[in-house]
């Protein structure tokens, strides 16, 4: 779990919460047409501009980008360093046995094709392919949570523009001045709150989350294929460490074991 994220959430909304709460009554911020205009225009819009499988697949990219956590530099590395060594000393059928212990799918595929006697040709192709994807599909839930961020102040605008014409046209009854003000503002209030707290801060997570899952299964990717050369376990630990900082590398050799 992304412990920054969720603490994230839970502080936004006490703050907000919490200042509404001492400005006056909270129920005068809850307004149904105005909750149906800005969300559900937004759900519409994401669903036109969407295919209808990528809208509902939206709520598992959040739950991966939430929930998942990616596994630090460091002990990838000392894994594929592992894996070196039992390929060194015992040849690539040894790997099989490890495969079980394994828990991420990328690195087990890289591992098979290791096993099965794949060139590294073929190997750093068909992982390259996988990464793409990857890629792809995380680009696809960045793209649409980006694009509910967006639409959310849009239909914001027009419920504002709603209540601004409710309450012009019943300029001459006092009492129905005020509703139609509430729908205005509330409206405004509810797009500005959820794109800039929920939908924009979630695809800017997705987009961070892709980067370090894009560089985790590259590292994995050139493990895999200077085993596949035959290199030494201290060489593929060294070629891994091309992609941390210089000052991360010093650390990571007292704890990297080869």
């Amino acid at each position: 779990m992304d412990i920054a994220t969720i603490l994230g959430f839970i502080l936004g909304f006490v703050i907000i919460i919490g200042t509404m709460l001492s400005e006056g009554n909270l129920g005068i911020f809850f307004n149904i047409p105005a909750f149906a205009i800005v969300f559900g225009g937004m759900t519409c819009a994401t669903m036109i501009h969407f295919s209808m499988k990528q809208f509902l697949g939206i709520f598992s990219v959040i739950k991966k980008t939430l929930f998942h956590k990616i596994a630090e530099p460091g002990a990838v590395i000392q894994q594929m360093s592992t894996l070196a060594i039992i390929n060194r000393r015992d040849g690539a059928l040894a790997l099989e046995q490890e495969i079980h212990k394994i828990n991420n799918t990328f690195l087990v595929k890289g591992l098979q094709m290791l096993i099965d006697g794949q060139e590294e040709e073929v190997i750093r192709e068909r992982m390259s392919m996988e990464i793409q994807y990857t890629q792809e599909r995380h680009g696809m839930g960045k793209k649409i949570l980006e694009f509910m961020g967006a639409s959310c102040p849009s239909f914001a605008m027009v419920g504002t523009l709603i209540g601004l014409v409710n309450m012009l046209s019943k300029m001459d009854d006092p009492s129905h001045i005020g509703a139609g003000m509430a729908v205005a503002l509330v409206c405004t209030f509810y797009g500005a709150l959820v794109a800039n707290l929920v939908f924009l801060p979630l695809a800017g997570k997705l987009g961070q989350y892709s980067k370090h899952e894009t560089m985790q299964m590259e590292m994995i990717q050139e493990g895999i294929c200077a085993i596949a050369r035959g290199e030494s376990p201290t060489v593929v630990r060294e070629i891994m460490q091309v992609f941390i900082s210089s000052t991360r590398r010093e650390a990571l050799k007292e704890k990297v074991h080869v």
